[in-house]
């Protein structure tokens, strides 16, 4: 998702400044600086969401470590049941439940009834780290295209390589969650083909306004 974002962000951007304008300078910049803030952007805002899922997750495991330590026949007979709902016959659910609680009662409960392992929860610095590096492989794909071709094919050669880039992430991006891949390449695509066509007709008017 980082990698599609910075496709088609910067592309957008991109194909909307040189629409206006032909200068190279004008466009690296302005795709640098969409890539700088962007890249940013989805750092903070994973940071953020892992953050509070990993406070969340805190918060639940320590009132879980607390009933564990007042109730705990309340709590083992709430594993059982939970072993039962999984398909557990009375006997077995209840034999489980007392070998997972004196193996390791928080983790027992956490896996099963939270499902949580306490000795995986998320890192935020990770996430943040790894959403502004593939924002960052992402945007590079167009801000690269856009400066290499003649200035009449820019635009042209540039649409065509963001939407094989768009279809190459939708297609791993659904082999990955065990989606129907056309279906996932299509969508981005074309989400890809209209945000380029509204920044293009964004640069274009604007720069025939001011030319």
């Amino acid at each position: 998702m980082g990698a599609n974002d910075g496709i088609v962000s910067t592309a957008g951007l991109v194909v909307g400044v040189a629409a206006a304008s032909t200068e190279v300078s004008a466009i690296l910049t302005a795709g640098f600086a969409g890539l700088s803030a962007g890249a940013v952007s989805m750092a903070l805002g994973e940071y953020v969401s892992v953050s509070t899922q990993r406070d969340t997750e805190r918060a639940m495991l320590r009132l879980e470590r607390r009933e564990l330590e007042e109730t705990p026949e309340a709590e083992l007979e709430e594993l059982t049941g939970l072993l039962q709902a999984k398909g557990l016959g009375p006997d077995t659910a209840r034999a489980a439940a007392k070998e997972l609680t004196e193996r390791n009662a928080l983790a027992a409960h956490a896996e099963v009834e939270l499902g949580i392992r306490p000795d995986e929860l998320a890192n935020p610095w990770a996430a943040a780290f790894s959403s502004a590096v593939s924002f960052t492989i992402g945007a590079l794909v167009p801000l690269l295209v856009v400066v290499l071709p003649p200035e009449h094919l820019r635009i042209p050669i540039t649409f065509v390589a963001v939407l094989l880039a768009l279809a190459l992430t939708g297609s791993i991006s659904a082999r990955l969650g065990g989606a129907r891949r056309g279906r996932a390449v299509l969508r981005v695509v074309v989400g890809g083909a209209i945000a380029m066509a509204v920044t293009f007709a964004v640069g274009y008017l604007f720069g025939t306004a001011t030319g």
